[in-house]
């Protein structure tokens, strides 16, 4: 036998004369090819960050005293999730089978498309979005429907409705919305949800805390009412309520206002029909125990969580009112940010807040946001930073409001992440 040929019991004969390798190409599943990219722009954010709508205070104190007492040796050992999952089903009045946590949000989406979306399933959601729909509905195989707002950025029902099929198997709902600030009422995504029965219905609640409205009460049972806590992020009826759907998953996160984006750690809550799948998917140790620390020491520190909201609302209307003082087109908010209009000039004025110390960000790649800025809330002395910023950089430009209206002349960049 040659050299330079090679045989395995059981396997092909590969004859090294005949096997061309330069013409030899690794190539991923087509839906990955087809698969867009996300470009966070995450390098040299040392000014004040008031882009990627994060936390832009700290946690609760209690995290740093939980973290003071972790050891070294914990370092060696696998991170334990299921305690501190049933802690924050607790917290929101759960069972603890119906509470998955996940490595952010990022992962909760990405295990329920991969759960729960087949090759040619349609996944339905409104835009402009989250840009991890795409990506992780995409990376399966996917058809995305997407249903476009209109100028005023509120969340089209009717158009919505209408798009679902007997081919929709998941359909993905943010309130409120990043990065249009809008929300959905509980009436329209139970309607929703009735509507489609054969789908599961996605309810990204990363922004709930600036807000308050929420579905996570149609997740809680009768059997589990009378063990209440007296202060909880639950409203709305019990599960067991009638004509109540049950195809609803919840998702949170730790990253906005908990301010444990570092560590990464979100949720996902629902049935235990359904979370008994995303469990099987899930990996067993996917959130670290300097995270689980984290989340456990902070979940029930209601004070801080009251004053970090408390602050994100005066920011808000503080931003809200500067801008129409200023004349600068925005969005009604119910999130931590505000969005803008600014007009073809967008980059300049993102350029010139840059330069006055201060990160905000171009959502003009967005569809439907053509010349649009969003800007994150600080809390009260960051915010008085962000305004006086905003003053200066529009004179600096001699902006004037009669811009927005003017066309965009470059071309659009590569949506973002966040």
């Amino acid at each position: 036998m040659s050299p330079e040929s090679t045989t395995t019991p059981g396997a092909p004969r590969i004859d090294s004369d005949t096997w061309d390798r330069s013409a030899t190409t690794i190539q991923p599943r087509r839906a990955i090819l087809a698969m867009p990219e996300y470009h966070p722009p995450l390098a040299g954010r040392t000014a004040l960050r008031l882009d990627f709508n994060e936390n832009t205070h700290a946690p609760s104190p209690r995290v740093r005293e939980a973290l003071g007492q972790l050891s070294l040796a914990s370092f060696t050992v696998y991170p334990e999730r299921t305690p501190v999952e049933a802690v924050v089903a607790q917290h929101l009045q759960l069972l603890p089978e119906q509470v998955l946590l996940t490595n952010a949000v990022d992962e909760g989406i990405h295990l329920v498309c991969f759960t729960f979306l087949e090759e040619g399933d349609e996944c339905l959601f409104a835009v402009p979005s989250f840009f991890m729909y795409d990506v992780n509905a995409m990376g399966m195989g996917a058809k995305l429907v997407r249903v476009q707002a209109d100028e005023t950025l509120a969340f089209p029902f009717e158009r919505f409705l209408a798009a679902i099929t007997p081919k929709t198997k998941l359909i993905i709902l943010t309130t409120p919305n990043n990065p249009t600030g809008a929300v959905i009422t509980r009436d329209q995504i139970h309607t929703i949800a009735k509507a489609a029965p054969h789908a599961v219905i996605l309810v990204d609640e990363a922004y709930f805390h600036f807000h308050g409205d929420t579905v996570m009460g149609n997740l809680v049972t009768t059997d589990d009412l009378s063990s209440r806590p007296e202060r909880s992020e639950v409203e709305g009826p019990a599960s067991s309520t009638p004509d109540v759907p049950q195809n609803i998953l919840v998702a949170r996160t730790f990253s906005k206002a908990y301010g444990l984006a570092n560590l990464r750690v979100g949720l996902i809550a629902g049935p235990v029909s359904l979370m008994n799948h995303l469990r099987k998917a899930s990996s067993p140790y996917n959130v670290n125990g300097v995270a689980l620390a984290a989340v456990q020491a902070s979940v029930g520190d209601t004070e801080y969580l009251d004053w970090y909201v408390s602050q994100m609302h005066e920011g808000r209307a503080r931003v809200e009112k500067a801008l129409d003082n200023m004349k600068v087109p925005r969005w009604p908010s119910h999130a931590n940010f505000v969005l803008m209009h600014i007009g073809p000039r967008h980059k300049e004025f993102v350029a010139q807040m840059l330069a006055r110390g201060v990160l905000i960000r171009d959502r003009s790649a967005d569809p439907g946001l053509d010349g649009c800025v969003r800007i994150t809330i600080g809390v009260e002395d960051q915010t008085t930073t962000g305004i006086a910023a905003l003053r200066d950089s529009l004179a600096a430009m001699n902006w004037t409001p009669a811009e927005v209206n003017k066309p965009e002349i470059e071309p659009k960049d590569t949506p973002e992440y966040e």
